[in-house]
């Protein structure tokens, strides 16, 4: 992972490779975003604003250009690194446009040993934001083969918060910078580790491969400033428990369904509030005898992304010490068309005994969500959370970068996606859908067939009948989990890690309102 440190030194004190500024477009030439560590009177920018405009670079959203620091006529030999690289922000200037201007600049200095991120960062929120974009966008997939160019190996935000120059994660009272790059440092982790998750083939992530690395992960974390506990539930226990769904769609595969359970316990205070997270674990999605057309399975690799989701944040709210219990489950099962898989017309008996008769087999993520919500609200947490890859409409209704939210919750997670610069739409759960979900064979049937309005509701709708009077939110991440097309601002091609950031500060705003603190 990229190094990172902060200093409130000039650029000529503190070296590197390549100075990263950011301009915005304006009406006659880029506007730069000035920092107090380089100031708008810095003889620097008066040169690079005349220079830009002849090399056609208009501060658009993502673009971004090198200039050569010798092309600038400084005076002062070394006063900058020898390369400065400027990247556009659009017409914005805030934390998310911040955030994504650093990720887009770190992206690009692949290979690169050390850079200086000159973007406005006086503020704690400023400060993170380029904190996470510089160390989101160096992300790398390490185990592909060939392997990927290195990321950036240093980066160094320039803000007035640091006290001189020191790594971040060093323990000082006095350094206001610390804390809020020591989250974005277990932010960019807990991202990193979702991505990875999502990226690897699904040969290599089987249901039992994912549990494995769970149980590893939380033995890395260890406990500190409380307990993380993990619990895994083989396909034997599953059946025996009355798991009906989870067991249903994993029996055509080879390989077994499990459940994980991942329990964060903050050190005794009073008034903690529980919160469960819920994550679609499906290592591999072909449809089951419901068969996928070709096109569609390339990407299926991703459909397990709200498990990574789930399992990352609660590590992170872990080693950030929120003062939230967490408990995590995980569905994991792989959806295969084998000789003993589940047919269309089979009906299965959920955890809390309602039947379901299966009309779809590809439509088997709300049946494992099913099993692990009304596990998770029988331990009587405050709040549930669950966080699916679900449907295919849910891309049809807000395109592939945009998530969507439903539920009582719904708004406070809008909120919390708000401040962690992701962008979740809220959704309605409307009435009048819940009638597709009759059928004269059981309680429930898991889809209807030839009808598609409104897809992404009635999932949501068939999810909530897990949940009772819980408190509950659906989160159906199915377009900006995996990103197939070109990498853009601080988000790569593959695995996204997308709603890492929006559990995390959900769970923190939670301990807030319970009377605790994460720092």
């Amino acid at each position: 992972m990229t190094e990172i440190m902060t200093s409130s030194l000039p650029p000529s004190a503190v070296g590197g490779d390549v100075l990263v500024l950011a301009v915005r477009s304006g009406e006659d030439a880029p506007d730069p975003l000035t920092s107090n560590a380089l100031p708008s009177t810095h003889p620097g920018w008066s040169a690079l604003a005349a220079l830009l405009p002849s090399l056609g670079f208009t501060g658009a959203l993502d673009t971004l250009v090198r200039v050569p620091a010798a092309a600038l006529g400084l005076d002062e030999p070394g006063a900058l690194p020898p390369t400065v690289l400027v990247v556009g922000t659009g017409d914005g200037c805030d934390a998310n446009a911040l955030r994504r201007a650093a990720g887009r600049a770190a992206r690009d200095l692949a290979g690169t040993d050390h850079a200086v991120f000159a973007l406005p960062a006086d503020t704690a929120e400023a400060l993170a934001a380029v904190a996470e974009g510089a160390l989101e966008g160096a992300y790398a997939w390490s185990r592909r083969v060939p392997a990927a160019t290195a990321p950036l190996a240093r980066a160094t935000v320039l803000t007035e918060l640091a006290q001189g120059r020191r790594p971040l994660l060093r323990r000082n009272a006095e350094d206001p910078a610390a804390p809020v790059v020591k989250r974005a440092r277990i932010l960019a982790d807990a991202v990193a580790g979702a991505r990875d998750l999502v990226n690897d083939p699904p040969a290599r992530l089987t249901p039992a491969a994912f549990a494995d690395h769970a149980r590893l992960a939380v033995d890395a974390v260890g406990r500190g400033r409380g307990r993380l506990d993990i619990e895994v539930y083989d396909h034997k226990r599953l059946e025996a428990e009355g798991f009906g769904g989870i067991a249903g769609v994993g029996q055509g595969s080879t390989h077994p369904p499990r459940l994980v359970r991942v329990e964060w316990t903050p050190k005794a205070r009073r008034g903690v509030a529980h919160v469960a997270l819920v994550g679609k674990g499906i290592t591999f999605d072909s449809g089951g005898l419901s068969l996928k057309p070709p096109a569609s399975m390339p990407s299926m690799k991703s459909d397990m992304a709200g498990a990574a989701t789930v399992l990352s944040a609660t590590l992170a709210a872990a080693r950030l010490g929120v003062q939230v219990k967490v408990t995590a489950w995980l569905a994991l099962a792989e959806n295969l068309p084998g000789g003993s898989a589940q047919r269309p017309s089979d009906i299965v008996t959920m955890f809390d005994g309602t039947t379901v008769e299966i009309t779809n087999t590809d439509a088997e993520g709300r049946l494992v969500m099913a099993d692990a919500l009304a596990a998770a609200v029988a331990e009587g947490p405050d709040a549930v959370l669950d966080v699916a890859t679900l449907t295919g409409t849910q891309i049809v209704a807000l395109g592939e970068r945009t998530g969507a939210v439903m539920g009582a919750v719904r708004d406070e997670v809008v909120t919390a996606a708000e401040r962690a610069g992701e962008d979740f739409w809220p959704m309605p759960l409307p009435e009048y859908l819940r009638s597709n979900l009759d059928s004269p064979f059981a309680d429930l049937r898991n889809a209807t067939m030839g009808y598609r309005a409104g897809g992404m509701l009635v999932a949501g709708l068939f999810l909530r009948q897990f949940v009772g009077t819980t408190p509950w939110g659906h989160l159906d991440i199915a377009g900006p989990a995996y990103n197939e097309k070109a990498a853009w601002g601080l988000t790569p091609q593959g695995g996204t890690g997308f709603g890492v950031a929006t559990l995390l500060t959900f769970l923190e705003a939670r301990a807030q309102d319970g009377g605790g603190s994460s720092h």
